[in-house]
């Protein structure tokens, strides 16, 4: 029999690039800047953290937050994503991708602003409830995942939906970089206007009462950008593929769209390897990815690129700490995820991925087989160089593809479920990452206060690379999605009597 799309869908897959194009990206990307502000910021604060409600006079350090409450704090929010992702891509097929598009959004602004008050002032109190709201914040930016990406996908036309999915996508990068430009410019008005000693000379004065608000702040700061955009989130329509496919309103998703196009549209009546290989490969790039990004600040101490803690305030470490990162961001990770935009329709997604994950395993090498030559004073650039390059791969390689793929191949009816439960197992691999990298990269000799001996950074390195090199390997079964309309994809075309085929 032969088979043919709908009108509908058939006038989105040719649809030049216009104005609706771009206010998908703003208001799908939004939600994405948010989520990667939300997400990584806590990685600026932990520090300050532990020396605000873990600091002993009567010690000669400052203080650090134990390690199960480390991994707590800086993991809490992966498991809520998780959850998020699974529930929110189920609904996302059952109500409605629109319908539950703008509960995620207030659920985010709510839990962000909601960590940023937490109650008390005693390390028990606070830590509690940050870690309970972040949970909530983390189950809200997980709806986001699957949502985002199958609206960007359903929306955009068949030439160029890679540009427009990724470019939803690397709003991430400007998350990132805005979270460690928030905290600088905070941090630096605080220490002007409060300004303290280092730790080695008075190290209750070091702190000061004022470091309580700066975290706080940086934490509740990026709601602003995710409520500006709730209105338009509400104002878009439900995409046409999920009204004429799964709703079987074909004669809604026409009328949707003749009004989206700004043109008349002809009304009518009316699997699993693909699965394991989008789940296995964003499982396996999550663990490098978020071992990386939220323990920077652990590395760069451990490399000497940043001073020792007891040789500054509490302000003035959030600061280096803050941009440190922001260099590597707008160095390495931010370039990456606009390379992708730039090329992802053109080399495809099956080559970027490959060639990602490949480059990712050559430079985490180079940083780990030559580590205690890379360690030593004077030799700090090269090893920054080298860790910023496998930030610039990861995004201009499987970090953003291992998020467009699950998009395009899926029928309708299963593409956000599908895509959560890619998303989710990513963020399986981030808790991985998250937990086991902090307590494997301990000194097999001396490890931190609190923690037992792991086995170092230079194998933790290692241990990475390898995982890469298992990414790259199952990258290997995944399609090449390029040009094609996503009822080729799916086979989700219809008949000629009308029926689907």
């Amino acid at each position: 029999m032969a088979t043919e799309q709908l009108n509908v869908l058939k006038a989105l897959d040719v649809a030049k690039t216009q104005l609706y194009h771009f206010k998908a990206v703003v208001i799908a990307g939004m939600g994405f800047f948010t989520d990667a502000y939300d997400l990584f910021c806590i990685a600026l604060v932990t520090k300050l953290l532990g020396r605000i409600y873990y600091t002993d006079p009567a010690l000669n350090e400052p203080g650090h937050l134990p390690a199960n409450v480390s991994a707590a704090v800086n993991g809490v929010a992966l498991c809520g994503t998780l959850a998020g992702q699974l529930f929110f891509g189920w609904l996302g097929d059952k109500l409605g991708r629109k319908s539950v598009y703008g509960f995620t959004l207030i659920l985010m602004v709510l839990c962000s602003i909601a960590s940023g008050l937490s109650f008390g002032h005693e390390a028990k109190g606070v830590m509690g409830t940050l870690c309970f709201f972040r949970f909530w914040l983390g189950f809200g930016v997980g709806g986001d995942y699957p949502l985002s990406a199958t609206i960007m996908s359903e929306y955009a036309n068949k030439k160029t939906r890679g540009t427009f999915i990724a470019a939803v996508f690397a709003m991430q990068g400007f998350g990132i970089l805005f979270g460690t430009i928030v905290t600088i410019i905070v941090s630096s008005a605080f220490r002007h206007a409060f300004p303290a000693p280092p730790f080695y000379i008075d190290a209750a004065a070091s702190i000061g009462p004022e470091a309580d608000y700066v975290w706080r702040i940086i934490v509740m700061f990026g709601t602003i950008p995710a409520a500006l955009t709730y209105y338009w989130r509400m104002k878009m329509p439900e995409t046409a593929r999920y009204t004429a496919l799964i709703a079987g309103n074909t004669k809604q998703a026409t009328s949707d769209m003749s009004k989206v196009l700004n043109k008349e549209i002809l009304e009518e009546n009316v699997q699993g390897e693909r699965a394991t290989a989008t789940t296995s490969t964003w499982f396996l790039l999550d663990v490098a990815f978020y071992s990386q990004n939220l323990f920077q600040k652990d590395i760069f101490t451990k490399i000497g690129w940043i001073p020792p803690a007891k040789t500054m305030n509490a302000l003035e470490e959030l600061y280096r700490i803050a941009r440190a990162q922001a260099l590597i961001a707008l160095c390495g990770t931010v370039p990456g995820y606009w390379f992708t935009v730039a090329f992802i329709d053109i080399i495809g997604r099956f080559w970027i991925q490959l060639m990602g994950f490949t480059m990712m395993t050559i430079f985490m090498l180079a940083i780990a087989i030559p580590y205690d030559y890379l360690v030593k004073p004077g030799h700090h650039t090269g090893f920054v160089v080298l860790y910023g390059l496998t930030f610039f791969f990861a995004n201009f390689g499987p970090n953003s593809t291992t998020f467009i793929v699950p998009a395009e191949i899926f029928p309708a009816r299963l593409r956000s479920t599908c895509h959560g439960i890619s998303a989710a197992t990513g963020k399986a691999g981030a808790i991985i990452g998250a937990f086991g990298f902090l307590y494997a990269s301990q000194d097999q000799k001396k490890p931190d206060t609190g923690y037992s001996r792991g086995i170092g950074m230079r194998n933790s390195l290692f241990v990475l690379a390898g995982t890469n090199f298992l990414g790259l390997l199952f990258s290997l079964l995944v399609p090449e999605s390029k040009g094609k309309s996503l009822e080729e994809l799916s086979k989700e075309n219809v008949g000629d009597d009308g029926i689907e085929a």
